[in-house]
């Protein structure tokens, strides 16, 4: 019996903690050891970013100041890797000037400690910052099963996160990493400034293959949610109305249905009047044998799930 509990106890944070002080690093592991952690330790950056590429841990406490690699540097590169850009980093700094904690978050971190480190502080700061991973990482997670061509970006123009789906339509793109940082961070810079609302979209310029970007939300922690869509490929209203063998207008008006807004909003949208909206819709009905807007709207998203 015991030994069944075991085998199913729950797994233990793997946190991996980089110092260039080996008393530092000595006091840490012991407090993380004491608080039933599983530790990896690495002296440098570089010692750092091999450990995480090959046992990705649940969080990263970095060191600030290091020779040869600094925590500055070795964070950027974590965060310019998608398989360890999801790890959140907290910073330990024996430097209290805000410029430098400042710079710490810039690179990636999403908290610091200055030093000399307080153990139940550090505790209760790592508890905070794995629970909020533990919670994006199932909504990215879910995103990811979904098929969706969902990104996000931060208000640079930085790809934070992406959907696999999405990767790999980049890719189809030749949008490797060096045009993402040349070409497509400064697009998204000028769009962002401009404050677009959302569903607006952006053409991508400087690509072989047509790609767009269409803005779902800015979400509260300043990042920005776009959905990537192929030029190649039908738009949502193109697959309504090949499917369900509607006209154009009633396609547009079903696909902004299916997306829950009202016959005034998708009036404004389309720019016509509500009443035409509403004879728009007096046609698709009988068309998708359906009586109501709740029953039209759930035909559009079968057909949209199917093609997605």
């Amino acid at each position: 019996m015991h030994s069944t509990a075991n085998s199913h106890a729950k797994r233990r944070d793997i946190v991996l903690v980089v110092d260039d002080s080996a008393d530092a690093l000595s006091l840490i592991n012991e407090v993380l050891e004491d608080a039933n952690m599983d530790v990896l330790v690495a002296l440098d950056g570089r010692a750092a970013l091999t450990i995480a590429a090959r046992i990705r841990p649940d969080i990263i406490l970095l060191d600030a100041l290091m020779p040869n690699m600094d925590g500055f540097s070795t964070c950027q590169a974590l965060k310019a890797d998608p398989q360890l850009a999801p790890i959140p980093v907290i910073f330990m700094t024996g430097l209290t000037d805000s410029v430098d904690i400042v710079r710490g978050l810039n690179a990636g971190g999403v908290d610091y400690l200055t030093k000399p480190i307080d153990s139940s502080e550090l505790l209760a700061r790592m508890k905070v910052h794995l629970s909020n991973a533990k919670l994006t990482n199932s909504a990215q997670s879910a995103l990811d099963s979904t098929g969706q061509h969902l990104l996000t970006f931060s208000a640079s123009g930085r790809l934070l996160w992406a959907t696999p789906q999405a990767y790999a339509l980049l890719a189809r793109a030749r949008a490797d990493e060096s045009w993402q940082q040349q070409q497509l961070a400064p697009q998204l810079r000028q769009w962002f400034s401009h404050q677009p609302p959302a569903e607006q979209q952006l053409e991508l310029q400087q690509l072989d293959y047509p790609l767009s970007l269409k803005l779902i939300s800015n979400q509260a922690n300043g990042d920005i949610l776009l959905r990537l869509m192929d030029g190649q490929r039908p738009t949502d209203e193109q697959q309504l109305q090949k499917r369900l063998n509607l006209t154009s207008r009633e396609s547009q008006v079903l696909h902004w249905i299916a997306k829950g807004k009202t016959n005034r909003e998708i009036a404004q949208i389309l720019q016509m009047s509500p009443r035409t909206v509403n004879k728009h819709l007096e046609q698709v009905f009988p068309k998708l044998s359906v009586d109501n807007r709740t029953a039209a709207a759930a035909v559009a998203l079968r057909v949209l799930v199917q093609v997605h």
